[in-house]
């Protein structure tokens, strides 16, 4: 059977539609892969000493919070975070991460009240526990997972492994933080509550401003 030949004037189209495309935004390291540089131990009471180990982070139990809180600027929105957490050990959130969204912030709790709640707090006052954001997700110890958060100023989404475990409308609602100490992870940190976590391979991606 003989190749099959393209029009050239029909090559011409497709390979200036596929110049045209805009290149996919690049991702960020938010670890250098060796140490904590860009972040600080989040002053949480009692708190435990994040150490950085084997290409990972280690939020062991605090009193009873572990964080880190990155300490540079963060954008307000249309962005994606994507990154790699384990429970090595507890039964409670051990990779919550606060976030910048809708004007304030906001966070993505992972395996609150007793180890298999997922959701975001707050949204409208309400906790991960209570809101339409909450789901349910067994978290296996010593396993690694990956997450992957999106912002944009109308909605926020999330994903646990190629689950999509989030998806919700953000625009003219109130997003806010649960009282307490998760105020110190701002703009952007990762916590662990009751348990060890471990995270590596945090990035980030800025998005195009119409999405």
């Amino acid at each position: 059977m003989p190749a099959l030949r393209l029009p050239v004037a029909l090559i011409f189209v497709v390979t200036t539609i596929a110049a045209a495309q805009p290149a996919a935004p690049e991702w960020k390291p938010l670890f250098d892969g060796r140490s904590l540089d860009g972040w600080r131990a989040t002053p949480f009471a009692g708190v435990a000493t994040p150490r950085f180990e084997n290409g990972a982070v280690l939020l062991p139990p605090g009193g009873p919070l572990t964080g880190i809180t990155w300490t540079a600027a963060f954008p307000a929105t249309h962005y994606e975070i994507r990154f790699e957490a384990a429970r090595l050990r507890g039964n409670d959130f051990f990779a919550s991460i606060t976030f910048p969204a809708g004007g304030d912030y906001c966070t993505w709790v992972a395996g609150g009240w007793g180890g298999d709640i997922v959701g975001l707090s707050n949204i409208d006052g309400q906790t991960a526990a209570d809101n339409e954001t909450r789901s349910y997700f067994t978290f296996e110890n010593k396993r690694w997972y990956r997450f992957r958060l999106r912002v944009t100023p109308a909605n926020i989404s999330a994903w646990i492994d190629d689950e999509r475990v989030i998806h919700t409308g953000i625009a003219g609602r109130e997003i806010s933080l649960r009282p307490g100490d998760i105020k110190l992870s701002a703009p952007l940190g990762f916590a662990s509550f009751a348990s060890e976590g471990a995270i590596r391979n945090a990035e980030f991606r800025l998005l195009p401003t119409r999405d």
